[in-house]
């Protein structure tokens, strides 16, 4: 496998302690892969691919909101298309895993997990480049229906 060694960078100073020497810091690394899995990988990843899509959108959806979404929105977003009981599931998990945290406020923001494991820039990319499928209607419509409508 193709690895690489990253620092994680404190969002903030209270995410690190400092060390047990006069001004040292406590610094973390970790190893992540340089590249990206291939789908038959991916699957060994222990991730079914409708929560990686939750994840994503939720991810999308803090991005969006300047790095600060309410926890109810983005349960309601997920609930869309998961179901309402699965959105809460998913969300403790997302939270409980680092890709988001929690704040007292019940603010989400990214978390430590998703800056150290996830390429944001080129996630954001693919999502804006991303086209919804073309949905046909089941009723086709007629010409002179079309001409009246519009």
């Amino acid at each position: 496998m193709d690895l690489e060694v990253k620092k994680v960078e404190p969002q903030s100073q209270s995410d690190f302690k400092q060390g047990s020497g006069a001004g040292e810091e406590e610094s973390r690394y970790f190893v992540r892969l340089k590249g990206t899995l291939a789908p038959k990988e991916a699957r060994l990843c222990g991730w079914r691919i409708d929560n990686l899509a939750a994840l994503a959108a939720a991810l999308a959806l803090v991005v969006s909101k300047q790095g600060k979404s309410e926890r109810k929105e983005l349960e309601t977003v997920i609930g869309n298309k998961a179901g309402r009981w699965r959105a809460l599931t998913l969300m403790d998990t997302f939270l409980r895993s680092g890709y988001l945290e929690e704040d007292e406020e019940g603010l989400v923001k990214l978390g430590w997990r998703m800056r150290a494991e996830l390429d944001l820039p080129s996630l954001m990319t693919l999502l804006a480049e991303s086209t919804a499928p073309f949905a046909e209607s089941s009723e086709p419509v007629e010409e002179d229906q079309a001409s009246m409508e519009g």
